[in-house]
C-alpha cells in the first residue's frame, strides 16, 4: 500500500509513545508521523519523523498552523490527542480539503467539553450522572456544596471546561492537613470547603461544577463511532492512579456499558474516536477524542480509525472485527525516559 503521513497533535501527551508505535507497527504499510505541540520539550519531537511547534489549541491561529504543516508535510490525516485541540480543528474542517481530520462536529465537541451540558444531557436521557450545580465564585461554591450535603458527606468540584483531572478537587471536612503536609506528595486533590472558598474570588471567576462525589471503581468505554453508534470498541477498567493518570487497564465484556455508549454517541453525534468515563455507576466524562488504548496484535484501533477516516475500511468491516476483542487483555503503563544532546 501507498505510504501514509499522519499528523498527531499534542504529541507530548502521556499516551503518545504507545500511539505512535501502534501507528508505525500496523503490519500493512509505512506510516510517517508528524508531531505537533505547543512545547518544544514534547516527546513527539524525538519520537516522530518530523516535529513542529504550534500555538495552543485555543489560539485562533491553531487550525491554520496545522493546515500549513499538513500541506508542507503531505499529510493524509490529522489525529488530535488533546481536548483543547478539538474545537479549533472542527471549526476549520472545510479548509482541510483532501485531508481527513478525525474530529466530531463542533456541536458534539462543545456539548461534550461543557461538563454542565454533559450532565444535563445525561439526566435528560435517564443515564446515571452526579447531581450538580453550575456556579461562579466562593459564595456560590459554598452554597452549592451545602445543598449537596456538605459537611455530612464529601462533594467535589471542577471547572465547567476542563480536561482530565485539571482543577478537580474533593471537598472533604475530614481531611487531615497535617497528614497531607508530612506524608503525602504535593498536589493532593482533597481539601476542606473553607480552604477552597478562601482561594476563590467571592464572586465571578471561572465557572465551576460543584458535584455529588462519585465513588467506586473506574471504567471507560473507548472506540470508534459513526455519529449514530459505536462501530468498534470495548469497555475497560481504569486503575492504579498516579499523578492524575490511570496506569493499569483491563478490557471488559459488558453489553450494558456498550449500550450506554451507543446512546451517548447517538445523542451527541460523536464521530471517530471517543472515550466515556464512569466512576462507580456514574458517567463523569465524555471525551470525543482518542484516549489510552489497550492494544492487541490483531486489533490496532488507532490505525483502523485512521483507515476509516480515509475511506479505506467501512463500518461493516469494522463491526466484523468486534469478535477479536479479548476481555481480560491488560495494559500496564510505566514511566520511561530518553536521552539526547542539545536543548
Amino acid at each position: 500500500m501507498k505510504p501514509l503521513t499522519v499528523i498527531v497533535t499534542a504529541s507530548g501527551a502521556p499516551g503518545t509513545a504507545a500511539l505512535l508505535r501502534a501507528l508505525r507497527e500496523n503490519g500493512e504499510r509505512e506510516v510517517r508521523l508528524v508531531g505537533t505541540d505547543m512545547s518544544e520539550r514534547s516527546v513527539g519531537r524525538h519520537l516522530c519523523d518530523s516535529f513542529h511547534l504550534v500555538p495552543a489549541g485555543s489560539d485562533p491561529g491553531f487550525a491554520d498552523a496545522v493546515r500549513e504543516i499538513a500541506d508542507r508535510e503531505g499529510a493524509a490525516a490529522i489525529l488530535p490527542q488533546s481536548s483543547f485541540d478539538l474545537e479549533g480543528l472542527a471549526s476549520a474542517v472545510d479548509r482541510f480539503d483532501g485531508i481527513a481530520v478525525l474530529v466530531s462536529p463542533e456541536d458534539a465537541i462543545r456539548r461534550s467539553n461543557d461538563k454542565a451540558e454533559t450532565y444535563s444531557l445525561l439526566h435528560r436521557l435517564g443515564l446515571p450522572a452526579p447531581a450538580f450545580r453550575r456556579v461562579q465564585g466562593g459564595r456560590e461554591v459554598e452554597a452549592a456544596a451545602r445543598e449537596l450535603g456538605y459537611p455530612e458527606r464529601a462533594v467535589c468540584f471542577k471547572p465547567v471546561f476542563s480536561s482530565g483531572s485539571r482543577g478537580f478537587r474533593i471537598l472533604d471536612p475530614t481531611v487531615d492537613r497535617a497528614h497531607q503536609l508530612l506524608h503525602e506528595r504535593p498536589g493532593s486533590v482533597a481539601m476542606r470547603l473553607e480552604e477552597a472558598v478562601e482561594l476563590l474570588p467571592a464572586e465571578g471567576g471561572t465557572e465551576l461544577l460543584v458535584m455529588e462525589l462519585a465513588t467506586g471503581g473506574e471504567r471507560t468505554i473507548d472506540g470508534i463511532a459513526n455519529g449514530r453508534e459505536v462501530v468498534l470498541g470495548h469497555p475497560k477498567t481504569r486503575e492504579a492512579m498516579r499523578a492524575g493518570l490511570a496506569m493499569y487497564f483491563v478490557t471488559l465484556a459488558d453489553d450494558g456499558l456498550m449500550e450506554l455508549a451507543d446512546t451517548i454517541v447517538a445523542e451527541l453525534g460523536i464521530e471517530h474516536f471517543f472515550n466515556i468515563q464512569l466512576v462507580g455507576e456514574y458517567v463523569i466524562e465524555i471525551n470525543p477524542r482518542i484516549s489510552t488504548v489497550v492494544y492487541q496484535e490483531d486489533l490496532n484501533l488507532p490505525y483502523l480509525g485512521v483507515k476509516r477516516a480515509l475511506g479505506e475500511i467501512g463500518d461493516e468491516e469494522l463491526r466484523a472485527l468486534r469478535a477479536r476483542i479479548r476481555p481480560g487483555r491488560t495494559a500496564l503503563r510505566y514511566f520511561d525516559q530518553l536521552e539526547f544532546d542539545g536543548g
